[in-house]
Order: C-alpha cells, then structure tokens, then sequence
C-alpha cells in the first residue's frame, strides 16, 4: 500500500480530483489477494455510505493480477457484471515468472471485457514486450498498452529519477481515466 509508485499515483490523481482507495494485502498469495480485493469491491458497492456508481480497479504487480481476477469473478460469477467496475489499471503486470516465459498469467485477461490500461516498462523481466502484445491483441477488452521506454519491472530506468518515471506514468494513467470516464458518459 505504501509502494512509492501507488502513493504517487494516488497523491497524482486525488490532486485531479479523483477519489482513492488504497488498501494492502500481506504476503504474495494471488487467491488472498484476490479474495481480499473482492471484498473491497463488494463493500464499495454495497455499503449505503457510499453512492458510487462505478469504480476502477487499479494494481501494481501482483495486485494488478489480483484486481484482474476480481474482475473475471464479477463478470463471471453469481454477482453478473453490471457496470460498476468501469476499467482496470494494470502497473506492471506480471505475464510471466522471471526467465519463464511458457507459462503465461494470461486466462483472466482473455476473459475480462472492461477497458483495460497495461503500463509496462519495455524491460520488464516479468512481462516481454512481444508476450504482453500478442495477449493483448486476443483480448476481448478494449485495451491500451502504454510503454515505459527501458523500464524494468519495479519501474527504473537508468539515467532517469523514480520522480521522473512516476511523473509519465501518473499522467497516462490520468488521460486514460478520463477519457473512459468521458466515453463512459456518452
């Protein structure tokens, strides 16, 4: 929850005027994670505190397979998709386990149909450029893959300042935001 590239995108977007939610998950196991994640959707929804008529789910690594999970169970499930998650975030989304590229994390996505923002760097030892793409391109979602140039996965780049790196990303993920938020409104 405290990741500097999540208290970043959140202090970016809440300064926009966008409302955010961060929440932890302990420990690495994507099916917590996801059952943790669920519950948050579950309770924004239903809660009478909060009139929300949809969100965007967001996760960075391993919270962004969580977020994607979550979202194939909604969409799936007993709790049928009625539009309350609106689009997905993906930060550095982990296709793949480090120099294991035949085992692809790629099920939910296929199954997903909201919008979906991928930004990925280009060097990324969790998720290789050419893979991302030729999932994505089977994706049933409308989706965007936004690259940062020579990024790994924690998002570095040689010669450029975490600042610096998070400056780009916030704004893409910003323009996305509200150019779904405006389609959405149409």
């Amino acid at each position: 929850m405290n990741f500097p590239h999540l208290v970043s995108l959140a202090a970016y977007l809440a300064s926009h005027g966008i409302l955010c939610l961060r929440f932890t998950c302990k420990g690495l196991n994507v099916a917590y994670r996801t059952k943790a994640f669920k519950a948050v959707v579950e309770y924004l929804k239903l809660h009478d505190d909060y009139k929300l008529s949809g969100v965007f789910l967001a996760g960075r690594s391993m919270g962004s397979r969580a977020a994607v999970s979550v979202i194939r169970q909604l969409s799936q499930g007993d709790d049928d998709d009625d539009g309350f998650i609106q689009g997905l975030v993906c930060l550095s989304y982990p296709l793949h386990r480090p120099k294991l590229q035949s085992k692809l994390r790629d099920e939910d996505l296929l199954l997903i149909t909201c919008p979906v923002l991928f930004v990925s760097g280009s060097a990324d030892e969790m998720c290789e450029k050419q893979l991302l793409e030729g999932v994505v391109s089977k994706m049933k979602a409308p989706r965007k893959i936004y690259w940062i140039d020579k990024a790994n996965h924690g998002m570095a780049v040689k010669g450029r300042t975490a600042d610096d790196v998070m400056k780009e990303v916030n704004a893409q993920v910003f323009s996305w935001l509200r150019e779904n938020v405006q389609l959405q409104q149409k």
